[in-house]
């Protein structure tokens, strides 16, 4: 059986990357006044930073573009690794 990537799907895909994305910011904004009222805990700080990384994770997700099946079934795929040289 073959999935192929349909405009539904792409569309599906960008709507759930952007309600993650939207739900870490509210998360980073929380964190960011809970930190405020414990006097910018470590613990806090912490938590702020992992969620950035987070949202960077997402927005690099939302930026690239969506994955075509006949690249992964290709046969010539293993040439394309860097494990396996060229013959």
């Amino acid at each position: 059986m073959r999935r192929d990537w349909t405009d539904e799907t792409a569309a599906a895909r960008a709507r759930w990357l952007a309600e993650l994305a939207d739900a870490l910011l509210r998360a980073q904004e929380l964190t960011w006044q809970f930190g405020a009222s414990v006097a910018k805990s470590s613990d806090a700080m912490d938590l702020y930073a992992r969620l950035e990384a987070l949202r960077g994770e997402v927005r690099s997700l939302q930026l690239r573009a969506v994955p075509t099946r006949d690249a992964e079934n290709d046969p010539n795929w293993m040439i394309k690794s860097p494990w396996c040289p060229p013959a």
